[in-house]
């Protein structure tokens, strides 16, 4: 039975470079594979690029409001006309930035469709509140795997710390794409570090949650 994975991890835990890793094991045995991303992950427009400098362009972006199984479909068309192929995994970056409906497809696609479907993602926003696609997705894949990296203390990272000009900040927007709002990018330097729970109580206070 096909099934929905989901493949999570704080930020520089390798994400990208596992799906492209997945992708070309697939290609290798001589299967087909669609690559996908939201749209409101800008960075890198049409492209899923990891930290080793490998990029591969997607096959299709998804809206807010799309149905992706319907992206799917077409996309199934498409192969079997150029290639006469069937789809033999979907693979999914930036998971978290879905809705839960488009989640709830994912999973209709691998029980209804027969095809394996895996996300990759974060679980939490820099607040440690869950994205709304990485929580339905937590509540429904058939697998959860959790992909590690370290803290700067060495130990294992669970939170993302957003720093604004060299400063660790807790409120503002959940989502800052490319590192930053429209209006951060103009007048502020945004960027993320992975955190144990350690050192994000320290830098925010004993604070958890907003």
């Amino acid at each position: 039975m096909a099934k929905l994975y989901f493949r999570y991890g704080a930020m520089n835990s390798g994400k990208s470079t596992s799906l492209l890793q997945a992708a070309y094991n697939y290609e290798e045995r001589g299967q087909h594979v669609l690559l996908a991303k939201p749209a409101i992950d800008t960075k890198g427009a049409d492209q899923i690029e990891s930290r080793l400098g490998v990029t591969r362009t997607v096959d299709f972006v998804i809206e807010h409001d799309d149905d992706v199984r319907e992206l799917l479909d077409r996309q199934r068309e498409r192969l079997a006309a150029e290639a006469g192929a069937e789809v033999a995994c979907l693979l999914l970056d930036e998971a978290q930035f879905l809705t839960p409906a488009q989640v709830d497809s994912l999973f209709r696609i691998t029980v209804e469709d027969g095809i394996p479907v895996i996300a990759y993602g974060i679980r939490t926003d820099f607040r440690t509140e869950a994205f709304p696609g990485s929580r339905r997705l937590l509540e429904i894949a058939h697998s959860l795997e959790e992909l590690k990296t370290i803290c700067r203390c060495g130990r294992k990272a669970l939170f993302n710390g957003r720093v604004i000009d060299g400063r660790f900040v807790f409120d503002g927007d959940q989502v800052a794409i490319d590192a930053a709002t429209a209006a951060e990018r103009d007048e502020h330097f945004v960027t993320y570090e992975s955190l144990c729970g350690t050192c994000y109580l320290e830098e925010s206070g004993g604070v958890l949650a907003p």
